[in-house]
């Protein structure tokens, strides 16, 4: 079940041999692409990505089967290549890769064990995604606070994070405004959920109305 059906070198394949490859390949990534948009909100060019990114990755894999000049020529040819998108979740990473070694897979000939991984990881993944035992805390908060620059932001906000939080530390300081304004990064672990509007309408009181931001997730790079 999990052997290889391929047996001679791609200037010898059958077309049978091929068709099963390619809708083994089409077929896992449907699967993949179907349970990611289960999953999360993915957009539909992403998820078209996901079921056609097997087959490719085959139909290559086929190509450079046991001829080592097109496999040079192949690696010349991708690292012409830049991928250029925007900023994508962790999530969509694993998905790639999947669907990479799904190609990988049914272009050796692996099918029954491209099909076996697809069913495993997929299943695995609804899991978690599904149920609360790999959930986020959801007590911590990351703030962003504009402070005006004769604020001494060491000690200013000191007593209302005694209060209002378990934990808290100072992650990064910018300068904006031309040097006007310092913006201060931080992470807390809230003490009651239910008092973050009262913890930001305080430091507001503290910050002289500045702006401040509140979010579960830390941005990509954080911005400082």
């Amino acid at each position: 079940m999990l052997g290889s059906i391929l047996t001679n070198t791609a200037s010898t394949l059958t077309i049978l041999q091929v068709l099963y490859c390619a809708l083994t390949s089409i077929l896992c990534g449907l699967v993949i692409a179907y349970a990611y948009r289960f999953c999360t909100n993915a957009s539909k060019s992403f998820l078209i990505t996901v079921a056609v990114l097997p087959a490719i990755v085959m139909a290559i894999i086929l190509m450079v089967n046991g001829n080592l000049g097109i496999g040079v020529a192949v690696a010349g040819s991708f690292s012409l290549v830049r991928f250029r998108s925007m900023p994508g979740k962790a999530s969509d990473l694993a998905v790639v890769f999947l669907a990479m070694g799904v190609g990988l897979a049914t272009g050796t000939g692996y099918i029954g064990f491209a099909i076996l991984m697809t069913i495993l990881v997929v299943v695995a993944g609804l899991f978690f995604a599904k149920t609360p035992i790999l959930n986020t805390d959801s007590t911590y908060r990351y703030l962003k606070i504009t402070i005006p620059e004769d604020l001494d932001y060491n000690n200013a906000f000191e007593d209302l994070f005694t209060t209002y939080t378990k934990e808290h530390h100072l992650e990064g300081i910018k300068t904006v405004n031309m040097g006007a304004m310092y913006l201060l990064a931080y992470q807390v672990k809230l003490k009651d959920n239910k008092q973050e509007k009262e913890l930001i309408d305080a430091l507001r009181c503290r910050n002289g109305n500045l702006t401040i931001s509140s979010s579960l997730q830390a941005t990509a790079a954080q911005e400082l």
